[in-house]
């Protein structure tokens, strides 16, 4: 069966980055017992943040706090602009089908 999660041809991406040997076989080890492969597991990652995913966020943050990135006004500001973000969506009743709706109209008329 295939891989739902897999782009077609003409869309794929290579993402690649570099750590160490034995980080890479500890992933592969808790892959395999978690039944996922590499791949399926890093575009599940991309989605849950993109999606802003909660429980990723939250972990992003405390990686952000813990490795110095951005200052903690900057990560209260970030996570304020989210929480903004999803009482609007929830405002509106709009989810990611309507908006992407929203923008095609947008466009359309802006064509003519």
């Amino acid at each position: 069966m295939k891989d739902p999660s897999i782009p077609n041809s003409e869309d794929k991406k290579k993402l690649m980055f570099y750590d160490t040997e034995k980080r890479q076989a500890d992933l592969r080890i808790r892959l395999k017992f978690d039944g996922l492969n590499q791949s399926q597991f890093f575009r599940a990652l991309i989605t849950g943040y993109l999606e802003r995913d909660e429980g990723i966020l939250n972990f992003l943050n405390k990686f952000k706090k813990t490795c110095g990135i951005h200052n903690t006004k900057k990560r209260s500001g970030s996570k304020k602009l989210i929480e903004q973000g999803y009482k609007n969506e929830n405002m509106f009743a709009l989810n990611s089908e309507e908006v992407e709706d929203i923008f095609d109209i947008l466009e359309e008329c802006s064509d003519l």
